[in-house]
């Protein structure tokens, strides 16, 4: 689904998607219109405008977070400014990508964004890191500070196996499925079945929120 306000743009990000072998269930120029829409078009990945004339990008992605809890969302937005990369991944943005981008980058965000990998332009996945990280120390200060409540806290959290462990820690470290399976000898959709399992068990929905999970677990020290 194309969610952007600019007619000739959505178009031609729609045609681009159909010629690359995509199946473009709707497109929309309003926010609220595409929240509407969502629930019966039912797609797998929404490429959204950050800016749009009734709502921002960042209540669309909560909106169609709502409704469809697993959709992928790739965020197209003519900004790279931090603030904005920041909300709209809170929200639950899988990608961020500036719309300076070229077609094959684009292609490629998608694809990549489709098979629940993040994907951010060059620059801003450290940025995301980097607030994830800031995020878990001041909970991790918090629960410090409750005592014995902290210790806990974590006690009845989901098993995972020693290979779904490693790759969790590679992937709080920001590393793309192809640098896991290359430091770890693995074939890429191996790395993707483990990343698959791992979110299932913590019952997680995309790659950002499992890299907030190992943060917050120290995981990617």
């Amino acid at each position: 689904m194309v969610v952007d306000d600019h007619p000739m743009w959505r178009e031609g990000v729609a045609r681009d998607l159909t010629e690359a072998g995509h199946l473009v269930v709707a497109t929309s120029g309003e926010g609220r219109q595409a929240v509407r829409v969502a629930p019966a078009a039912r797609p797998d990945l929404v490429v959204l405008d950050l800016q749009l004339p009734d709502i921002s990008g960042v209540e669309v992605i909560r909106g169609l977070r709502a409704a469809l809890p697993e959709v992928r969302v790739l965020m197209l937005s003519a900004s790279g400014e931090q603030q904005s990369v920041l909300d709209a991944v809170k929200a639950g943005a899988t990608g961020y990508l500036v719309k300076s981008a070229a077609p094959a980058e684009f292609l490629d965000a998608v694809r990549r964004t489709a098979a629940g990998e993040p994907v951010f332009t060059p620059g801003l996945a450290g940025l995301v890191l980097g607030e994830f990280r800031r995020l878990a120390a001041g909970a991790g200060g918090a629960a410090a500070s409750r005592g014995t409540a902290a210790a806990g806290r974590h006690a009845d959290a989901p098993r995972l196996t020693d290979r779904e462990t490693e790759v969790l820690r590679l992937v709080a470290k920001g590393m793309s499925y192809k640098q896991i399976a290359e430091r770890l000898g693995l074939s890429h959709r191996t790395v993707q079945n483990h990343v698959q399992n791992t979110l299932g068990k913590l019952q997680l929905h995309n790659r950002v929120e499992l890299t907030r999970y190992a943060i917050e677990r120290g995981l990617d020290a």
